[in-house]
């Protein structure tokens, strides 16, 4: 089911993006971008299409705007009314580097409000996964100094490592603003610290869910500072710590207070720091691989319904793997951290946009939108986008329509046994020398 204010994709961005709320932001900046060929909208359109396309060159993106991509985004001139768009890449390169960072974090901010206002039911408590990862960055001076490499007993790394946690919405997938930070060196940070950073534009009253590496009392006084609801694991060592020895499964009231070891790594703790809530704990899993699970939580949902919706983290693995390969976020190319902000929210934004098409399909047809596939999704709508940004307005819709109902055909399957051949990995790339730093 569509909305009235917005029919296609390119509608869609100019619902979230519009003209006014650009000259709206860039007035709280207090500057102004250009407004010819290249404006803001249609740097910041061309960007998410780069990484909607698949192909992330600039000469991509010119022969994109040149072929009419950007619709009615171009501000009114005279290059334009004549169509005499250069297929050079200077004017987009530098209209790129120009770009504020700040417009682009603002802008992309307003995209995931805006999804979120259009695809959640107004006053339901919106569910969050955390989860962290890591990003290769291209290797130069600058990006070497502020994101080191890593280190292990062959020597240095080549490529600077950064370090980044996001949220992602249970249901719709929506990624909401990531934080990040060197991996290696010095000014290494935790992702216990980037989830505290990631809670700050979380919506209040929202729930979050996180793994072990979560499951500290850093991050459970971090979200009830912000008003927000837990359910994060914790360890056998740490759960019996906090609760004592639990043999029977069930919730336990406890009050979860702060050690000398927290105290020590987070000096803004209070001395009598404490946080109330339950331990649920659970038997899951079948016959021998039955374990324990211990879950910390500040909801009043029931037991039952705490160990179900943790069930539903596992849906960050899948996202990660689609921000890191189907939108090619592994390794970013920016040579500069500016550049490199840019792109990292710019590849969010687009990631959403696509989520925000997989919700619409999904309710178009009564499904579940993670019962899509999203690369199904993403190859639906790249293959389809020469219909979708020409002829008329009527056309375009019912193209738009039309992708809706071949997007619901790329639903993921439904196991109900266990995978007939072991799970592997593979090894990216050859036998091959790997390059070392030169001391």
């Amino acid at each position: 089911m569509t909305s009235p204010d917005w029919s296609n994709l390119l509608d869609l961005y100019q619902a979230t993006v519009c003209r006014g709320v650009l000259e709206y932001l860039e007035q709280q900046m207090g500057r102004k971008t250009r407004r010819g060929v290249y404006g803001a909208a249609v740097v910041l359109w061309l960007m998410m299409l780069q990484r909607l396309q698949g192909r992330t060159t600039l000469a991509s993106a010119v022969q994109l705007r040149v072929h009419g991509a950007a619709g009615t985004l171009a501000a009114d001139c005279r290059r334009v009314r004549q169509g005499r768009i250069s297929s050079r890449t200077g004017g987009y390169c530098r209209a790129r580097q120009k770009l504020p960072a700040l417009l682009c974090q603002q802008v992309s901010q307003e995209m995931v409000e805006r999804l979120r206002a259009l695809l959640v039911p107004a006053g339901e408590a919106v569910t969050f996964v955390l989860d962290g990862s890591s990003l290769e960055l291209e290797h130069n001076r600058a990006l070497v100094t502020k994101y080191p490499p890593g280190r292990n007993h062959h020597g240095a790394g080549h490529w600077p490592m950064l370090r980044i946690v996001v949220a992602h919405d249970v249901e719709t997938g929506l990624a909401q603003q990531p934080c990040w930070g060197p991996m290696y060196g010095t000014g290494a940070v935790s992702e216990q610290r980037l989830a505290e950073a990631v809670m700050d534009s979380l919506p209040t009253g929202s729930r979050v869910i996180g793994d072990r590496n979560f499951g500290v009392f850093s991050v459970a006084w971090a979200a009830q500072q912000r008003g927000l609801a837990v359910i994060v694991r914790l360890t056998d060592v740490r759960a019996k710590k906090i609760a004592g020895a639990i043999s029977v499964a069930g919730s336990y009231d406890v009050v979860w207070k702060t050690s000398r070891w927290d105290r020590t790594h987070h000096a803004h703790l209070p001395e009598r720091a404490c946080v109330a809530g339950r331990l649920v704990a659970a038997q899951v899993g079948r016959g021998k691989s039955k374990q324990w699970l211990y879950l910390f939580t500040t909801s009043p949902l029931s037991a039952a319904q705490v160990v179900a919706l943790y069930g539903q983290r596992w849906n960050i693995e899948t996202d990660l793997r689609s921000l890191k390969r189907t939108v090619h976020l592994h390794h970013l190319q920016a040579h500069s951290q500016e550049m490199l902000e840019k792109e990292l929210r710019m590849a969010i934004s687009a990631y959403n946009l696509v989520r925000a098409v997989m919700c619409m399909a999904a309710r178009r047809n009564g499904l579940d939108p993670r019962q899509l596939s999203f690369t199904h999704v993403l190859n639906v709508v790249d293959y389809a986008w020469p219909k979708l940004v020409q002829g008329s307005h009527s056309q375009q819709d019912q193209e738009f329509l039309n992708v809706l109902d071949r997007a619901t055909q790329g639903r993921l399957p439904q196991r109900s046994k266990h995978r007939s051949f072991p799970r592997t990995q593979w090894r990216r790339g050859g036998m091959v020398q790997f390059r070392k730093a030169v001391k």
